[in-house]
């Protein structure tokens, strides 16, 4: 039955073009299209009445948790002699909310996000659609199905693990240690939140001994915290790695 099921979701079904490209992304041909459409549906696009799931934050959170495990496993094993620090570390780079984005935007998400929504993308949601696409995959397919997603069409196809043991943009952090270093004290203040295409957008501002320093905006606080420590970083003349 279940072959015969994604038969029918290839060649017969109504969302067979959402499976002929979502084939190649995650590697299989899924049986419950529903949950992939799901995954791809963002908060602002108004829902279907008949839908009791209509977006994909619940999806998003699942995904969040289920993608940090694995990679945590994967670097555990890839890395037997390095300490908890470390590990932190390279999770943190792989997970962060810039790499999925980056990620999302070379599985070409956007094509999928665009389908299904009728709000402008940004780039929050190419990473919000990372994750959810996770959480899609280990309902359908377990934990071990989705460690293999994860490792063979993610971590392989779109992150240099070991080119991220050298760099560090995260500049909150780098910040934060000088600060440590020069005797002051560093600070986040939420100045603005306000609504951009029906989503919340912030403006943050870092202060170092009560001295702005930076600003930016963002739609997501902790994105819009490392761009205003990148430029306080540019400020106080510490060398911080060029933004790609």
């Amino acid at each position: 039955m279940r072959i015969i099921r994604k038969l029918y979701n290839k060649y017969l079904s109504e969302d067979k073009d959402l499976v002929k490209r979502l084939n190649p992304i995650i590697g299989f041909v899924p049986l419950n299209t529903e949950i992939f459409k799901i995954a791809f549906s963002h908060k602002s696009t108004p829902a279907e009445k008949s839908s009791a799931v209509t977006n994909n934050e619940r999806l998003e959170y699942l995904g969040d948790a289920v993608l940090g495990t694995i990679v945590a496993e994967y670097l555990f094993k890839k890395y037997p002699t390095e300490n908890e620090g470390f590990l932190t570390k390279m999770r943190s780079k792989i997970v962060k909310r810039k790499s999925l984005n980056k990620i999302g935007e070379k599985m070409e998400l956007d094509i999928l996000l665009s389908k299904y929504n009728k709000t402008r993308l940004s780039n929050s949601m190419l990473g919000n659609a990372v994750e959810a696409l996770v959480g899609a995959v280990y309902l359908e397919k377990g934990y071990d199905g989705t460690m293999k997603f994860i490792v063979r069409k993610i971590l392989r196809n779109y992150i240099d693990v070991d080119e991220l043991e050298t760099t560090d943009d995260n500049y909150k952090s780098q910040l934060l240690e000088w600060c440590q270093k020069n005797g002051k004290s560093v600070s986040y203040k939420l100045v603005a939140r306000y609504k951009l295409d029906k989503r919340d957008r912030f403006k943050v501002a870092v202060m170092v001994d009560n001295q702005k320093l930076g600003t930016a905006d963002d739609y997501n606080k902790k994105a819009a915290e490392q761009t205003a420590s990148r430029e306080a970083l540019i400020k106080i003349g510490v060398t911080v790695p060029v933004q790609g």
